[in-house]
């Protein structure tokens, strides 16, 4: 089983009229604001799992910060996974300024299949991770209901590009180390964060905690894998894309040839996802 666990999908009228949505969230205006910056539905993500061989994809939400679009958003997730058959795995996503609202929007999103949260970006979205309600609000729900929280955490150094901005390692660090029972994922290999277990303490507070190789190909060499491997293990990694930013197959493929063993290989494009995800 391949698993892509970081796929974006977006309904048929925000790709149809993405000017109109530019306007209204500045995170979506400073990642899409290009026209060359690829918008995909549900129905796009299926073709190119079938082109790539990827049997299931995680499709996850925007960080929206309007509670009516997340509303929309997760319906359409929603919808999209329950037709599609197995092969698409919902992450939702809550506007922190609803209030008593967020709660519930994130318990009708599980009532109707969500798997997990995200990508959450707590800084876009105007609240602090380590000292919130917002914040308690998702430690609560991912510990309630047995949901993974997937994070856009932010590399401190390297080159600069849209969207890079986002949750810092000090921040996202602090959450994991209060909330050790929590699942959490950090995409783009967590912002360097893997390679700082070689640290006692921090390997201890990365128990819990996951990484996904989304973007991996524009921001590492395929050594990654190997070294991350060998400092918080392979079954804490999982296969990620970032479809359609990059392309599954070219994101495969680069981890199909990445230096590991198998068995390493075997974990990271799929069964970490299995056994985190509960599929079958």
């Amino acid at each position: 089983m391949i698993v892509d666990f970081h796929a974006h999908i977006f309904p048929p009228d925000i790709c149809d009229n993405r000017e109109e949505y530019l306007r209204r969230d500045p995170t979506f205006q400073q990642l899409y604001s290009n026209p060359e910056a690829c918008l995909a539905t549900a129905e796009d993500l299926l073709r190119s799992m079938d082109e790539a061989g990827i049997d299931i994809s995680v499709a996850v939400n925007f960080a929206w910060r309007d509670a009516a679009l997340c509303r929309l958003t997760n319906d359409y997730i929603l919808e999209a996974a329950a037709g599609g058959g197995g092969r698409l795995v919902p992450f939702c996503m809550f506007a922190p300024d609803s209030g008593d609202e967020a709660k519930a929007e994130i318990e009708r999103c599980v009532a109707l299949g969500a798997r997990g949260l995200g990508e959450l970006r707590p800084d876009s979205q105007g609240y602090d991770l380590n000292d919130s309600r917002e914040a308690d609000l998702l430690a609560s729900a991912a510990q309630t209901h047995r949901l993974p929280l997937l994070f856009h955490v932010s590399e401190p150094v390297g080159h600069a590009y849209p969207g890079k901005s986002g949750l810092a390692l000090e921040s996202f660090y602090g959450f994991i180390d209060r909330w050790p029972e929590v699942q959490v994922v950090a995409a783009h290999w967590g912002g360097g964060l893997p390679f700082y277990a070689l640290m006692p303490a921090v390997k201890k507070t990365l128990a819990h905690t996951y990484f996904d190789t989304a973007a991996s190909c524009l921001l590492y060499r395929p050594e990654v894998y190997r070294h991350a491997a060998e400092m918080v293990g392979a079954a804490h990694i999982l296969f990620g894309s970032d479809f359609p930013f990059l392309p599954q197959k070219r994101c495969l493929r680069e981890a199909e040839k990445a230096p590991l063993d198998e068995e390493a290989r075997r974990l990271i494009l799929g069964e970490n996802a299995r056994r985190l995800l509960g599929l079958r």
